[in-house]
């Protein structure tokens, strides 16, 4: 602890430290400094230690109640031995809720039947520290450099920026291994010390399980419980010891996940499940063309509907309020709003594409990367320079349950309810659309169905469109999003595509280029894992009217269909197996050749296949997890594709609940496999053509691999995530079984186009 801490029992918490792996980037540590030297300016250290003191006072009254005694803000334990965690990640069906009490109830030594997990409230207090100290430490190449900042700094940072998201990944890997663990293991040495304490003996002689302390030499014990209440007042270990692989009791097991009882029950209760007394229900119909405004629209047609009491104009969207969803619904389809289309009329799919194409052939990038002179090996090579084009659509999310919003303006007050992938932001994002200070907007985060990066703050008209409308109306109002609205004004992945440029010297890859064109710029975010001597690559930004939102695995997912793809291209051109090929350029023993060689191993690669089935494989380092996977698929009579099994290899470092993470690979496939194979996210005229799932071409069950075989390479790699490094090989791997089977190159996603056509 520090020696001029101004209250000796804040606990001082830090992230289990990460090893240094230093990143090309000029200047990251200077302004890391000044980051810090400016907050030490704005309130010295007595003024970090005080801000941080007093979140975890606000914590402390927000979640404690009689007979339970909080520690370090994200956890209490109640004199019944109960311990409960507070997530600040969101539940919609990833089942890290269930993961993060692992990783602290084995650390703490925890009865696991005692233990519960609860969402966080929405409130700055509870802005996730250690998912920003782990971020940072990723972002910048210096987790070293970030881990010795004062974990007082750190909070004050997160709390200043109001970060409670979940997403990319981050829940077990960041929350958990620096957060959750931690803080088990820092409140377990101070359970010790107590009870050491009250028996009168020393701390080495006691041992901890199923929340009791026991000292075997007199066959004396001491609850947690009743320890609870000392321990809390003691100042905790900023470094505890963790424990080791072989001393695990819960992490690395297939614990059942906490949250399937009540989904099964239907006691879960989703954002569009939640009423109120009283309440009223909206829907909402926004510009066909984004960008578009409202010009006029006549309300009586609506308003003569029975059960409809108002209709609401916005700059861009009008709004019924009915005392039901279907009156809404009648009100809102008998109405004829005009709208313009903000000049994007002319905006489509093709020309979209047309403009990327004329983009990248002028060839001025606004970034670029890479190794080596590509250009003087692309010189040398002549005519030897192996090119192709890959193009993949915006996609939609696909989520289960639509938007639904719940919000009632009383008393000064805006109060929320319903599910996003950030409450804090939420509660940000509202007050700003309001006109309100963000203490007068109180957000009650609830589970939802499904996000895949679609219910981030950021991205979410829907939080502007329920506080305007709060504003207006007497009574609770739950705004919910028809799934035509849902599909036609998400924030879809971007529509892409990129030219991939090779040259080949001795049978290996001597030069490549990715020249790729997108919103954003993939690089620091998507790997490239091969040995090559001469690499580039290039990023053309183009945006269209479109909103650009995170998709699942965010940039690797069409980066990981246009690497492996092309890669299987070469191997061809090679005249090698695309097994053996990508094996001789990865890093002789490295973790990538380990998990491609186990996923060949467990397809039985170079085993002989039915005639018009072909194999393919493909290999993707995503958020800190490597994945191959290997699909066996052929073509059904209509052109379209039949996916016969999936094989998958994953070393994430650590596996934390292996039931679970299989299930997040399988379905992470899944979701792949439905994205290669249909669905498109199409613009004519400016405006989006899809409207619900009869035209949103989703896999259906029928055409899912009746065998997908998840198997986890277990190492001493830093842990990585697992929600999102499913979805990138899949696409990849699909299209290069349908080459073997057929000997066609998929480089145009959804295949069902490319098939029609």
């Amino acid at each position: 602890m520090m020696a001029d801490n101004p209250n000796p029992n804040i606990e001082e918490i830090k992230a289990a430290p990460a090893p240094e792996t230093p990143v090309k980037k000029k200047g990251v540590k200077r302004r890391i400094f000044l980051a810090g030297s400016a907050l030490l300016v704005g309130g010295g250290v007595f003024g970090l230690y005080w801000s941080d003191n007093s979140a975890r006072t606000r914590a402390r009254q927000l979640t404690t109640g009689e007979g339970e005694h909080n520690f370090l803000t994200w956890m209490k334990i109640a004199e019944d031995d109960t311990v409960t965690l507070f997530s600040p990640h969101i539940d919609f069906g990833q089942g890290t809720h269930t993961a993060l009490g692992q990783m602290l109830a084995d650390e703490l030594d925890a009865d696991w039947s005692k233990v519960k997990v609860e969402q966080a409230p929405s409130d700055v207090a509870f802005s996730n520290t250690a998912l920003v100290q782990s971020f940072l430490g990723e972002m910048t190449g210096y987790p070293g450099v970030i881990n010795a900042l004062p974990a007082a700094l750190i909070g004050m940072l997160t709390r200043s920026q109001k970060i409670q998201i979940t997403g990319g990944s981050s829940a077990v890997r960041f929350t958990g291994q620096g957060g959750m663990r931690v803080i088990g293991a820092a409140v377990r040495a101070a359970l010790v010390a107590e009870a050491a304490d009250r028996l009168g003996v020393s701390e080495g002689e006691l041992t901890t399980a199923d929340s009791t302390v026991t000292h075997a030499a007199s066959g004396r014990s001491l609850r947690y419980g009743e320890l609870a209440a000392g321990a809390a007042e003691r100042s905790l270990s900023r470094d505890p010891v963790l424990k080791t692989r072989s001393q695990w009791k819960l992490i690395n097991k297939p614990v059942t996940r906490l949250d399937i009882p009540a989904k099964v029950d239907g006691s879960a209760v989703y954002g569009i499940d939640f009423t109120l007394p009283d309440m009223r229900v909206a829907t909402i119909a926004a510009a066909p063309v984004r960008g578009g405004k409202l010009e006029s629209v006549d309300e009586a047609p609506a308003m003569a509907v029975p059960g409809v009491e108002k209709v609401v104009k916005l700059d861009d969207a009008v709004i019924v309020v009915a005392k039901g969803y279907w009156q809404a619904a009648k009100g809102l389809a008998a109405l004829s709003p005009r709208f313009t289309d903000g000049g994007n009329g002319a905006m489509s799919t093709p020309a979209i594409y047309a403009a990327q194409d004329k983009l990248r052939e002028a060839g001025k990038p606004d970034n670029q990367a890479g190794e080596g002179d590509v250009d003087s090996a692309f010189k040398a090579a002549g005519d030897n320079v192996i090119t192709a084009d890959f193009r993949v659509p915006f996609l939609h999310h696909a989520m289960m349950e639509p938007f639904a919003l719940t919000a009632h303006f009383k008393d000064g007050k805006l109060h929320l309810w319903g599910g996003l992938q950030d409450p804090i932001g939420a509660r940000d994002r509202a007050a700003k659309a309001a006109g309100m200070d963000i203490d007068d907007v109180l957000f009650n985060p609830m589970i939802m169905g499904g996000g895949f990066g679609r219910r981030f703050p950021g991205v979410t008209e829907i939080l502007d469109q329920a506080a305007l409308l709060a504003k207006q109306v007497p009574y609770p109002v739950k705004l919910v999003w028809s799934r035509e609205e849902e599909v036609r004004h998400g924030t879809y992945r971007p529509q892409s595509s990129a030219r991939l440029s090779a040259t080949l010297k001795d049978g290996r890859i001597a030069a490549w280029r990715n020249d790729y064109v997108q919103g954003d710029n993939a690089e620091g975010e998507v790997g490239f894992i091969y040995d090559v001597p001469a690499t580039s690559r290039r990023h053309f930004a183009y945006t269209t009217n479109q909103i650009d939102g995170p998709w699942r695995s965010v940039n690797s997912t069409q980066h990981g269909f246009y690497n492996e793809s092309f890669i299987d291209e070469l191997a061809h051109a090679a005249g090698e197996d695309p097994y053996q090929f990508r094996r001789k350029h990865l890093p002789e023993g490295s973790r990538h050749q380990k998990v491609l060689d186990e996923v060949a191993k467990h397809a039985g690669w170079g085993t002989p296949l039915p005639e018009g089935v072909g194999r393919g494989i493909a290999i993707v380092e995503s958020f800190g997890t490597i994945v191959a996977e290997v699909i066996e698929a052929g073509v059904k009579e209509d052109g379209s594709p039949k996916v016969l099994k999936a094989w998958a290899v994953v070393d994430c470092g650590t596996t934390v609940n292996p039931l679970n993470a299989e299930a997040q690979i399988a379905g992470g496939i899944i979701m792949s496999l439905s994205a290669t194979i249909g669905e498109a996210i199409t613009l004519a005229n400016g405006a989006v053509v899809e409207s619900n799932f009869t035209d949103y071409n989703l896999l259906r069950l029928a055409d899912a691999p009746p065998v997908i075989d998840v198997h986890f390479i277990e190492s001493d790699a830093p842990m990585g995530g697992i929600g999102e490094p499913g979805v990138p090989p899949a696409s990849a791997a699909l299209a290069n079984a349908l080459f073997a089977a057929t000997g066609k190159r998929i480089r145009t996603l959804p295949i069902l186009t490319q098939a029609k056509a």
